[in-house]
Parts: structure tokens; C-alpha cells; sequence
């Protein structure tokens, strides 16, 4: 077989079971991982009080932590070329819910950020194999939607840790391992994983016509038997069989410029992201909010996040997404600045909600921005290379983020996170690429058509 013609297979299937138990199976995957994500923010607080560590400590193990994130996303990136992206959301989720339980015993500061700087690996990793995954299995008219579904079932993660946390955390001198116990459920993801498929799109870069057709077939009874007679496929596109993309083809013309692109939008996304949620617990606690009231305000915002979510996936494949994301990048600016500048408990909840609902669409936005503008034999590294320098950039935030607090005060590290919020959206909306495909006749050029 010269040409299995996935991509054209893939598009024209119509949404069926197959597609929502892949949601569910990567939903529970990411539910996990932003159960995990937060979890040493939640526990800082405590932790100071019964270890005696400082804030410039705790800005040292969450800048660690983000250096495991680059590794983990360039390793992700190989893995999902070598193996295969069903293999490698495997394997990483299984990486990061194992650190995650050997938090639960860790005895001093050095030890858990060891363990917390492996798990960061394995979540950053598991998020850029689940991005691509989704943009692969999905059609493409429709992947942005689903992405971002995926993002509300997953973002739930957030809130419910937060609200355990500031119920279990204030307890006793050991419970605050629970958060960290609770973040390791994630392992029972592999139940979901025997009824994925492998991207077949995977297997036609690697030149395995024969076993993305057998995969393509098998997916297209499951979703006729349930749907009827499926819609004729268009005809395929011939592309030559490539081998495993090196790191040096993203210097090419075609690749470097979205690369840099994807590094400006992951550079201020963590940034600015981490800076509120990482930072959120123990600025308000070492500004005389008490322990516990700080988390659990921290957990009233967070409720917001699948909400934001939600309004990514009604507007992610209505209206271009270059714009979207500018527009809620510049939203989460002013409103993390208002965040920053009051004292006030109802007013900090209000911002700290309306912060985390455009946060996490911006982040479900950028998932399905970012494998878009690579060909399906970059999408991997290119994708991981730009998230993972994005996550790397913040092993200098916290350090910035502590220097602010301790040179200039608590406001100051506000007017920090929503610069780089604005920053960041401004860089897309001059140079970002349309990814949404239109009529030449309307446009007057032709738009890049979703890969």
C-alpha cells in the first residue's frame, strides 16, 4: 500500500464512541496531572512552618522543578517519534503518578524536591504526548473542541485538589503527604489505555502504510457500526516516507519560525500561569493571610478553571484561534493585575476566578494552536522543543517572582505576571499565524490548512 490516507480518513469520520472513550481515556490522564501539578504550591505554605524553609526555597525547588519539565518534554518529544504516541501517554503518566507516591515519603526539603522534580518531568512530559495524540485521532475541524473538552473534565484536577488540600493540609504535622498521594491516583489511567489506538497518522510518517490501514479499519468499523455508512473519503496526497526527524530540522525556514513563535507563547504561558498558581498559597500567607485561609481561597479561584475551559471550547473552532488567544491572554493581564492590588477576601476569590477561567482556556487554546502549525513529521519534536523551553524559561521565574517579593514587595510580582501575560499577546497578534482554514475567495490568500 502506497498511501493509507489517514489525515483524510481520520476528518471525515463522524464523532462516535471510539471518539469518547480516547476523551475520556486522556481527560482522566490530564485530570491527574493538574491534580499533581500544584501540588508542592499547596503544600509550601505548611511546609515553611513545619521545616522551617524559606520562600527563596521554595523559589528554588519550583525553578528545579520546571528545568524537569524541559527534560521531560524533549524526552517526550523521542519518545512519541520512536515508540508511538499511545506507548509514550503510557509510559509518561506511569512516570509521573510513581514520583508523584514517592513524594509521600519524602523526609526533608532536598528529598522532595528530588521527587518533585521528576514528577514535573513526567507531567510536562504525558501533556505534550496527550496534545499531539488528541490532534492526530480527532478530525481536524473538530480537534480544538475536543482538546479543550478535554481540558474541562481535566482542569477539574485543579479545584478538587485545592479543596482537599485546605481540608486535609491544616490536620497534622504528616497529612499534607496526602495531597501528594492523592496526586499519584493518576496510575490508574492504564485501565483506559487498552482501548486507545495508535495514532495511524504515526505509523504513515514511519512509512508502515500496511499497519495504519489495519488501524484505520479497525476505527472505521467500530464508528460505522454505530453511525451507518461513513462519508467518502477524499483522495490521498502523496508524501514520501521520512525518517525520524532530528532536532536540527526545526532550524529549516519551514519549522523555525512557528518554533520561536511557540517558545514566545509557552515562555509567558508558564510564566504568567505558575506565577499566579504556584505563587498564589504563600505570597497571600506571608502576607497575613493565615494557612489555611490562603488555600482555601486559592481553591475558590481555581473553581473557575473548567468554566474557562468550557468557553475555549465553544469559541476554539467558531473564530480563529491566533485571536482568541490574544484576547484572553490580555484579559488575564488586567485581571491578575486587579488580583494582585486588592487585600480585599471577596474581591481576591472574584479575580483570582476570573484569572483562572481565562487561564485555563488560553491553555486549551494553545494545546490545540501549537500542533497545528507543524507537518505531522515535526509535530512531535517541534511541539516538545517549544513547550519544554517554554517550561524551562520558568526555572527562572520563581527566582524572580522571590527577588521582586523580597526587594520590592507583594504588588510588584503582580505588575511582573501581567507584563508577561501582555507581552505574549501582543507577539501573537502581530506575528501569529491563522491556522483556521477560509475560502481563498473571501481571504484573498490562502490560510495554512490544519495538519
Amino acid at each position: 500500500m502506497l498511501n493509507s490516507n489517514a489525515k483524510n480518513r481520520l476528518d471525515r469520520l463522524p464523532i462516535s464512541r471510539f471518539h469518547k472513550i480516547t476523551l475520556v481515556a486522556v481527560s482522566f490522564a490530564y485530570f491527574f496531572e493538574f491534580a499533581d501539578i500544584n501540588s508542592f504550591a499547596v503544600t509550601a505554605p505548611r511546609l515553611i512552618k513545619l521545616w522551617g524553609i524559606t520562600v527563596s526555597q521554595v523559589a528554588y525547588v519550583t525553578s528545579l522543578s520546571f528545568v524537569g519539565m524541559f527534560f521531560g518534554s524533549i524526552v517526550a518529544a523521542w519518545l512519541a517519534d520512536r515508540w508511538g504516541r499511545k506507548k509514550a501517554l503510557n509510559i509518561t503518566t506511569v512516570c509521573f503518578s510513581v514520583f508523584s507516591l514517592a513524594s509521600v515519603f519524602s523526609w526533608d526539603l532536598v528529598s522532595l524536591g528530588v521527587f518533585r522534580i521528576l514528577t514535573s518531568a513526567g507531567l510536562s512530559a504525558m501533556t505534550v504526548v496527550a496534545v499531539i495524540y488528541v490532534a492526530e485521532m480527532f478530525p481536524s475541524a473538530k480537534r480544538g473542541k475536543f482538546q479543550a473538552y478535554a481540558i474541562v473534565i481535566g482542569i477539574c484536577g485543579t479545584p478538587v485538589t485545592n479543596f482537599i488540600a485546605s481540608a486535609v493540609v491544616p490536620l497534622n504535622d504528616w497529612s499534607w503527604r496526602l495531597v501528594y498521594l492523592w496526586g499519584a491516583l493518576g496510575i490508574v489511567y492504564m485501565f483506559f489505555a487498552r482501548h486507545l489506538k495508535e495514532s495511524p497518522r504515526w505509523y504513515e510518517n514511519k512509512g508502515d502504510h500496511a499497519t495504519a490501514d489495519a488501524v484505520l479499519m479497525e476505527i472505521e468499523q467500530q464508528v460505522s457500526a454505530e453511525t451507518g455508512v461513513l462519508p467518502e473519503v477524499a483522495p490521498p496526497v502523496e508524501e514520501p516516507v521520512r525518517e525520524k526527524a532530528p532536532l536540527r530540522i526545526l532550524l529549516q525556514k519551514k519549522y523555525l519560525w512557528p518554533t520561536l513563535l511557540l517558545v514566545v507563547l509557552w515562555v509567558t504561558q508558564t510564566i504568567g500561569f505558575f506565577g499566579y498558581s504556584s505563587w498564589a498559597p504563600t505570597l497571600l500567607a506571608q502576607h497575613g493571610f493565615s494557612v489555611q485561609k490562603s488555600v482555601f481561597y486559592v481553591a475558590l479561584s481555581t473553581a473557575g478553571a473548567p468554566l474557562g475551559s468550557y468557553l475555549a471550547a465553544l469559541v476554539t473552532d467558531r473564530f480563529e484561534r491566533k485571536w482568541c488567544l490574544v484576547g484572553f491572554g490580555a484579559v488575564i493581564a488586567v485581571c491578575g493585575l486587579f488580583y494582585g492590588l486588592t487585600f480585599n477576601p471577596v474581591l481576591i476569590v472574584v479575580f483570582g476566578f476570573l484569572v483562572n477561567l481565562f487561564e485555563r482556556g488560553y491553555t486549551a487554546l494553545g494545546y490545540a494552536y501549537s500542533p497545528e502549525l507543524f507537518d505531522t513529521h515535526a509535530r512531535s519534536l517541534g511541539t516538545g522543543v517549544s513547550y519544554g523551553l517554554g517550561r524551562l524559561s520558568n526555572a527562572a521565574g520563581p527566582l524572580i517572582i522571590a527577588g521582586l517579593y523580597n526587594g520590592s514587595g507583594y504588588k510588584s510580582v503582580f505588575f511582573f505576571i501581567a507584563g508577561t501575560w501582555m507581552f505574549g499577546s501582543l507577539v501573537l497578534a502581530v506575528f501569529g499565524p491563522r491556522t483556521k482554514q477560509v475560502p481563498a475567495a473571501l481571504a484573498g490568500v490562502k490560510e495554512p490548512v490544519r495538519a
